[in-house]
């Protein structure tokens, strides 16, 4: 008679608890990377949604500035530039700029017309006590009579102060008026520096700066005049 026997291999019980170890190690690897990932991801979305609404504000700025409009003596369509403590005319609290600027028109079905008056302003935040935030100011309909109609865009949230220098071509002022006949800067400046800091900033952050060049025709007195 022939006995068969089983040859078949097993595990041993040593050989389960390391295999056991070995994936344990590979999990907790694994929930590092993917902890590490989330983390980042969190941090890298709080960076960008941080950025959106600086680039946001700094874009309009330039564009304002650059299609700024020389003033003329009329005043027909356009108007004077103006940074520093400004009085602007449908704003209650002074502002830190008013220009006229060539931005109205968006696109070919918007209502409005190129030419519009824009102004920079700090306004106590609704949000959070102790800050302020940045509006855009817009007056579209510059040739009415009545009081006119100035739409409020808020720009962004949480700044310390914000100041504008004009450039002469020899030094940066932080007042600018081209409606005063006594001074010197009756003319667009040459560039404009924007300085904006965000509140929570300690005393050594440099503040946000944003220089602007302005291609502006000077006004004078000169009569020009042709022979035949």
């Amino acid at each position: 008679m022939k006995i068969e026997t089983n040859n078949t291999s097993a595990f041993t019980l040593i050989e389960m608890i390391l295999a056991i170890g070995v994936a344990a190690i590979v999990l907790v690897a694994i929930n590092a990377v993917l902890f590490t990932a989330l983390h980042l991801r969190e941090v890298t979305s709080a960076v960008v949604d941080a950025a959106t609404p600086l680039d946001q504000a700094t874009t309009f700025l330039r564009r304002d500035l650059q299609c700024a409009v020389t003033p003329k003596p009329s005043g027909v369509l356009s108007g004077d530039f103006k940074i520093g403590n400004v009085n602007s005319v449908g704003i209650t609290e002074p502002v830190a700029a008013e220009m006229f600027t060539a931005t109205g028109a968006l696109s070919q079905g918007a209502p409005w017309a190129d030419i519009q008056r824009v102004t920079y302003e700090l306004k106590n935040s609704t949000g959070s006590s102790g800050t302020r935030d940045l509006y855009r100011s817009v007056t579209r309909n510059i040739l009415t009579t009545s009081s006119p109609d100035v739409a409020d865009q808020l720009m962004l949230s949480g700044v310390a102060s914000v100041k504008f220098s004009g450039y002469d071509g020899a030094s940066w002022n932080d007042t600018w008026d081209t409606s005063d006949v006594t001074s010197v800067n009756t003319n667009l400046p040459l560039a404009v520096r924007v300085e904006i800091k965000l509140a929570g900033s300690d005393t050594t952050t440099e503040p946000i700066q944003l220089v602007v060049p302005i291609d502006s025709i000077s006004r004078t007195n000169m009569v020009l005049t042709s022979t035949e």
